[in-house]
């Protein structure tokens, strides 16, 4: 079968020919109708030698749709090397059923991943993985091999391009705002910083779940004219003077609550410029910024801080929950498993509108 596999550090993945996998004890073969690309892959890429626990070589890709292939001959038995007490919860599976996958896979034996929170394994740091194309075979393939049927949500008829962003864009977006949600009661503001793949699903998310009025931030005027379509009340594109500008958007206290999906320098500095006293704040993004915590200091007085990874897997069911209803829209540009380096061209550039989509040629 192709997949586009990680064969060096610091090198674009290689698109290869291997084996289709077998399943074994309750391991689970999905095949592929579609897979998100993440800056999550760009980071993973860029890489040096050393600075993840991941073993070469590897498939890439960790938001992943399509149905089930084949299943391994027992009910029960491991889960990423140690018991899978966390697969009392895994559902009945039936050749062909439709499935969005989990992506962060823990040690499988903690109370965390009994509990659906691979997210936040307390073996994390242990692991040579961090999930599915994080360490382990992903499903930037035409198949995909996945330990666990607890690693996988029902879809039904849900859209594959739409299920696969949904796993990773979806859930960490809903995770983020969840983490918020006690601040954003009626009357209240919240700001989202950063309209891309996840900042789109972020705004439709406090759509559905939330009264707040979204203000939004970006410096691409695409983006903005996506978060509109995506819900926001408000958009600006980032200056000088955006604080004072979302600062009275909101009344003139500041925002209740920033999401903060860029996570650089600038970003930060203008998620503290806007939040108010006894707000909350939550850094989404990679984006290699700092934010120095002292009190006093630049972080409102009575404000919390946050740092949300990925999501719980009951977090994804209702994310999935919330497409299927029609609250959730990803928009996704679709290109095909060949076109896959071409499509991380286009990411790295910032070229990518919404999610981008590989789907099996």
């Amino acid at each position: 079968m192709k997949a586009l596999r990680m064969t060096a550090w610091g090198e674009l993945p290689a698109p290869t020919r291997v084996e289709r996998p077998v399943p074994h004890g309750s391991e689970v073969l999905v095949r592929v109708e579609a897979a998100g690309l993440c800056h999550s892959d760009l980071h993973v890429i860029d890489s040096a030698p050393g600075t993840l626990p991941y073993r070469l070589p590897f498939t890439l890709g960790h938001e992943v749709a399509g149905h089930v292939a084949a299943l391994g001959p027992d009910d029960g038995g491991s889960d990423d090397g140690g018991s899978d007490d966390g697969g009392s919860a895994a559902h009945e599976l039936a050749i062909g059923a439709r499935v969005a996958l989990y992506g962060p896979w823990g040690c499988g034996i903690c109370d965390r991943c009994a509990a659906g929170r691979d997210n936040y394994c307390d073996r994390r740091d242990t692991l040579a993985w961090h999930g599915a194309g994080l360490g382990r075979d992903g499903g930037l393939a035409e198949y995909v091999l996945v330990p666990s049927a607890r690693h996988l949500v029902p879809i039904d008829g849900l859209a594959a391009d739409q299920a696969a962003p949904l796993s990773d864009a979806g859930l960490t977006s809903y995770h983020a705002v969840s983490g918020l949600r006690h601040a954003l009661g009626e009357g209240s503001t919240a700001v989202v910083i950063g309209v891309g793949g996840l900042g789109h699903l972020a705004v439709q998310i406090l759509r559905a779940t939330t009264p707040s009025r979204i203000l939004a931030v970006d410096i691409r005027e695409e983006a903005l004219a996506l978060a509109h379509r995506s819900g926001a009340h408000f958009g600006t594109l980032l200056r000088a003077d955006t604080a004072g500008v979302l600062r009275a958007e909101s009344g003139g206290p500041g925002a209740d609550a920033v999401l903060d999906f860029a996570g650089t320098t600038a970003s930060m500095e203008l998620a503290t410029s806007t939040l108010r006293a006894g707000g909350a704040l939550a850094v989404v993004g990679s984006g290699g910024g700092h934010l120095t915590v002292r009190k006093p200091g630049v972080l409102p007085q009575g404000c919390t801080l946050s740092l949300p990874f990925w999501g719980s897997h009951p977090e994804l069911t209702e994310v999935i929950a919330l497409a299927r209803s029609g609250a959730v829209h990803v928009e996704t540009e679709r290109f095909p498993l060949s076109a896959g380096l071409e499509a991380f061209e286009l990411l790295r550039r910032g070229r990518v509108r919404g999610r981008a989509v590989l789907v099996p040629d």
